[in-house]
């Protein structure tokens, strides 16, 4: 059996879709490396929703892709930007999440750390700023969960330089009652977080984001960072003070990364790993053992998928991320909160399944199989 497939040319070819899945098991936690998977939302396709409504989540869905990605071994890095904050899911729905997602925590027994930013203003003085983020950290602390200092559109629209940084951040990780994860997102996730840290020169921006680290390190578990640069990541984990991790955030040399050098390695706080939940476990597994070569060969294949669902405009990757979770069966459907399931191209989709398909990260094949012919209809393509 094949499935005709469009390229990017609007040419249709034969794909011959694999039979068996990737064969792997849930397991317990990791005891060399503290893995993140940025999980997802799915959206109630039923709700009556428009453009700029609050999002409209199934949240029986939603709890249950945790509840699998917790299965693995994995901790849940909850409300974050692969969860669409900003991008169709709002502070209201972001902290239902986060109260919904902590409790189901407690009760799996999982890992979760979630997003504290400031996306209940749109802009505001450095005064409102820092109580937006203040009345997160609230929410995040009272649910029980590890808190994520996220990079905020309002902070860097407000901030006039690096001292309004070490300012707002400072005062945070003061009152912040447990240690937290420090997030740099670049802009390319986020347009406005252009020059974020106070100036758009990396190398300035890095001084300012350690010097934020330095004055408080018994308050920084870690730092996520994506930057999608492996050789700007590696020179600042290796000037991190002790004790403080590097969780990987570059979906595109996280491998290596997470792999490490004679000098260390990176921790993993990743998107990528949402469609790869599984497969990424079974690898951190073999590297637990030692056995850095067999990590990479189960790991590596993986990057040309994650490129192709980064690739840009990067922010958008969360469409394909949905469409995986829709193929893989984990939700019924492939609509996503804000419509963002149009953001995507056929082409677009028609490569990720067969990458996809190729790792053998569908539990079920043949329903991936239906489904994408289903898509596919919809264009207008008949098989």
């Amino acid at each position: 059996m094949t499935i005709r497939l469009p390229d990017s040319g609007g040419t249709l070819r034969a794909y011959e879709p694999r039979r068996e899945p990737l064969a792997v098991t849930p397991g317990a936690n990791f005891s060399s490396r503290t893995v993140f998977s940025a999980a997802h939302v799915v959206a109630d396709p039923f709700a009556d929703t428009s453009p700029g409504s609050p999002a409209a989540v199934d949240w029986d869905a939603t709890l249950a892709f945790r509840r699998h990605l917790w299965s693995h071994g994995l901790g849940v890095a909850e409300a974050m930007d692969t969860a669409q904050r900003g991008m169709g899911l709002d502070w209201a729905g972001a902290a239902e999440l986060i109260r919904r997602s902590a409790a189901e925590a407690r009760g799996a027994g999982g890992r979760i750390a979630c997003g504290v930013g400031t996306d209940q203003i749109a802009t505001g003085t450095l005064g409102e700023v820092r109580a937006a983020y203040e009345e997160q950290l609230a929410v995040v602390e009272e649910s029980g969960a590890q808190a994520i200092l996220m990079a905020s559109r309002a902070l860097a629209a407000a901030a006039r330089g690096p001292e309004d940084y070490l300012e707002i951040y400072g005062h945070l990780l003061r009152q912040s009652a447990e240690p937290v994860i420090l997030h740099w997102l670049g802009p390319m996730f986020d347009p406005g977080l252009e020059g974020y840290w106070g100036s758009s020169n990396l190398d300035a921006a890095t001084d300012t984001f350690l010097e934020v680290i330095a004055a408080h390190p018994d308050k920084v578990d870690g730092i996520k960072v994506s930057l999608l640069d492996a050789q700007r990541e590696i020179d600042l984990r290796r000037r991190l003070p002790d004790g403080v991790r590097c969780y990987t955030g570059d979906d595109f040399n996280y491998p290596e990364l997470i792999a490490g050098d004679e000098k260390g390695f990176s921790h993993a706080l990743l998107g990528i790993f949402d469609p790869l939940g599984p497969l990424a476990a079974e690898a951190v597994r073999v590297l637990d053992t030692g056995d850095a070569k067999g990590f990479r060969e189960l790991l590596d294949p993986t990057v040309e998928l994650s490129r192709h669902l980064f690739q840009a405009p990067t922010r958008f990757y969360k469409t394909g991320v949905v469409f995986l979770a829709w193929l893989a069966g984990h939700q019924s459907h492939f609509t996503m909160v804000g419509g963002l399931q149009s953001a995507r191209s056929l082409p677009h989709f028609a490569r990720a399944y067969e990458l996809a398909d190729g790792l053998g990260l569908f539990p079920d094949p043949q329903l991936a199989e239906e489904r994408m012919k289903n898509l596919l209809s919809m264009y207008g393509v008949n098989q």
